[in-house]
């Protein structure tokens, strides 16, 4: 019934004002069991990770919803709402037509009104469309309206580089949004990061951009019990230390985490410690815990793979200089994708895109003065 005024109201065909009352008088109405993720082997894939993460916020608080393409009948676009139509039904899992800047203007009015949408984009590509709602509606409203206004709301989906879908499809928005003051910007890379994240941001009263990478859906990652248990949760702002070092820091986050760890063991092969920090949070950025490590290392290698003018790592490097200059004992090397929209032909978009792990060695190397810089070897 209530996804039924969805789709009229999304249409211009009835009151978007009366439908999201009865949608909240009926979530307030039910109520849900929080259900039990079971652990099995302890080894949960970044798709589980998201998907027990929604069932389980749309267990334990019924103001929580998911609107978007796909979200119900076809059980998600990359299959994250797996199972959620049929546990909560179509009031709580609303399938809407493409047409990002008609259901995201509704989440956005849905949590003015109190309730906690989930707004899936099946690619944050797509969210350009809905770009107006997310900034001037969602970001500034709590501001403009002298806190009188909350806007719990998620905005979640893949973000960057996929691959072979060329230049409008492969945009990493981190620093765009991540710019927005009133957004919570978060990046996860490992299952542990996506579901205790994706939890804090449902509960967060601002609204969270939630920047998935749709490379990692599939990967699987070792989680513990506590990770499991359905009060789990990661704060919101806070960087994780996944390996200690004393010669280099290496800031990175999603899916360029993975590969910081990997340029880490090589660099341990030639006697260079690498301590990498998962950023997690683009904004807020956790500026104490990047600068205690270049304090303790002297060096600053960070990783992205967004373009390299005010991105995520200009934003870090400032933050370094301004905090912790005297401490450098060398340059900041920063490594982004390239300057251009991203290419379709598969060895340009190699190219456009930082080489893995060898990019990493070859700038820790350099910062390390293991090797001859660049310039001087041009």
């Amino acid at each position: 019934m209530w996804a039924t005024s969805a789709r009229r109201a999304i249409a211009g065909q009835s009151s978007v004002t009366s439908w999201l009352t009865q949608l909240r008088n009926s979530m307030i109405k039910s109520g849900e069991k929080v259900r039990s993720f079971s652990s099995g082997s302890n080894q949960l894939t970044v798709r589980d990770a998201l998907n027990s993460a929604l069932d389980e916020e749309m267990s334990a608080d019924s103001r929580v919803f998911v609107i978007g393409e796909e979200v119900g009948e076809y059980q998600g676009a990359y299959k994250v709402t797996k199972g959620l139509l049929q546990k909560f039904g179509p009031d709580r899992v609303l399938d809407t037509p493409i047409t990002e800047a008609g259901f995201t203007g509704l989440g956005v009015g849905a949590a003015f009104y109190g309730l906690k949408p989930v707004v899936e984009f099946m690619t944050f590509n797509f969210a350009m469309q809905a770009i107006d709602h997310i900034i001037n509606s969602a970001a500034k409203t709590y501001y403009m309206s002298g806190g009188q206004i909350s806007v719990p709301i998620v905005f979640r989906g893949p973000n960057g580089a996929a691959a072979g879908v060329a230049a409008q499809h492969s945009q990493c928005f981190a620093a765009w949004y991540g710019s927005c003051p009133g957004l919570k910007v978060i990046s996860p890379y490992s299952s542990e990061d996506y579901r205790g994240l994706l939890k804090a941001a449902i509960r967060d009263p601002d609204p969270v951009v939630f920047l998935e990478n749709e490379l990692m859906y599939g990967e699987t990652f070792p989680v513990s019990d506590e990770v499991l248990d359905s009060n789990f949760t990661l704060p919101i702002g806070k960087a994780k230390i996944e390996r200690e070092g004393k010669d280099v820091t290496i800031t990175a986050f999603s899916k360029m985490v993975g590969y910081a760890l990997k340029a880490a063991d090589e660099l341990a092969k030639d006697g260079i410690s690498a301590e990498v920090i998962n950023l997690r949070s683009i904004r807020p950025l956790d500026r104490a815990t990047i600068n205690a490590s270049v304090r303790k290392t002297y060096r600053l290698v960070t990783v992205e793979e967004g373009w390299p003018q005010h991105g995520v790592g200009a934003e870090i490097s400032a933050s370094v200089v301004e905090e912790s200059f005297e401490y450098l004992d060398a340059p900041i090397d920063r490594i982004t994708g390239a300057d251009v929209p991203m290419p379709y032909a598969a060895n340009l978009e190699r190219l456009a895109l930082p080489q893995q792990v060898e990019d990493i060695v070859r700038a820790a190397k350099r910062a390390c003065y293991r090797q001859v810089p660049q310039s001087a070897a041009a």
